[in-house]
C-alpha cells in the first residue's frame, strides 16, 4: 500500500527545516548505501550534529502524533533519520532497500519532500511494481510511505536542489496485507463513532480490530 500523508510538517515547519538544512555540513550519501547501492548512488546526506539532531526530531515527533501514519505504518520502531540532498545531476539509481538496518527489520520506507516541486526539476521518487512506474514528487512538507520491498530510485536533479527527509519503519504488523486489512478498519471505527458514537456496529468493529491485533502483532 502507496500511501501519501499530507502536510505532516505545516508549511512554517517545513520551511524552518529546510533554512535550517542550509547550515549543516553534508557528506558523501554511499556512506550508508548498501554493498550494491553504492554504485547507483549520489547525493549527499548531513552530517552529524546537534542540529542536524535537533531538526530531525521535529519530524520524529510529526510521525509520532499522526494518525494516519500511526495507523498505516503501526510503527514498533523507527531507523534514524537521514537528511538527504540532492543538487544539480545528483541521483539514486534504481534500488531495494536493505532489509536490515540498525538492527531493524524494514518493512515501510518513507520520503518527505522539504523543497517545493517547483524550485527544482527532476527528482521526482519513482516507485516500480508489476503493474507500473510511479513518479512521485509531492509539495514541502508531504511525505509518502511505501513498501520497503519495493523497487525504486530518485531521478536525476537537473536544477536547484531537492532536500527530503528519509526513514524506515519496522512494523508491528509484518504481514502488508494485514497492515491494510488493519487500517481499512480503523477508517471504519473512526467513521462508525463519528456519524452514531458508540453503537452495536461500532462495538463489533473495535472488538474485531482488538482480536485481529492481538493475532497478528509482534510487540
Amino acid at each position: 500500500m502507496l500511501m501519501v500523508i499530507g502536510s505532516l510538517l505545516s508549511s512554517v515547519e517545513t520551511a524552518v527545516l529546510a533554512e535550517g538544512a542550509g547550515d549543516l555540513a553534508f557528506d558523501d550519501g554511499r556512506a550508508t548505501a548498501g554493498r550494491f547501492a553504492t554504485t547507483v548512488k549520489a547525493n549527499s546526506q548531513a552530517a552529524t550534529s546537534p542540529e542536524r539532531d535537533a531538526l530531525l526530531a521535529k519530524v520524529e515527533t510529526a510521525l509520532a502524533t499522526n494518525p494516519l501514519f500511526r495507523s498505516a505504518a503501526r510503527p514498533k520502531a523507527l531507523t534514524r533519520l537521514i537528511l538527504s540532498r540532492y543538487r544539480q545531476e545528483q541521483t539514486y539509481g534504481l534500488h531495494v532497500d536493505d532489509a536490515l538496518m540498525q538492527g531493524l527489520r524494514t518493512d515501510l520506507s518513507f520520503t518527505l519532500f522539504l523543497s517545493p516541486p517547483e524550485s527544482y526539476d527532476g527528482g521526482a521518487l519513482v516507485i516500480e511494481d508489476s503493474f507500473e512506474a510511479r513518479a512521485i514528487k509531492l509539495g514541502a512538507g508531504d511525505m509518502i510511505l511505501y513498501p520497503a520491498t519495493t523497487l525504486h530510485r530518485v531521478e536525476p536533479v537537473t536544477r536547484g536542489e531537492r532536500l527530503a527527509v528519509v526513514g524506515w519503519v519496522q512494523s508491528l504488523i509484518r504481514d502488508a496485507a494485514q497492515r491494510e486489512i488493519l487500517f481499512d478498519l480503523d477508517q471504519s471505527v473512526d467513521a462508525a463513532f463519528a456519524r452514531d458514537g458508540t453503537s452495536a456496529e461500532f462495538d463489533r468493529l473495535a472488538k474485531t480490530r482488538s482480536n485481529l491485533l492481538r493475532m497478528w502483532a509482534e510487540p
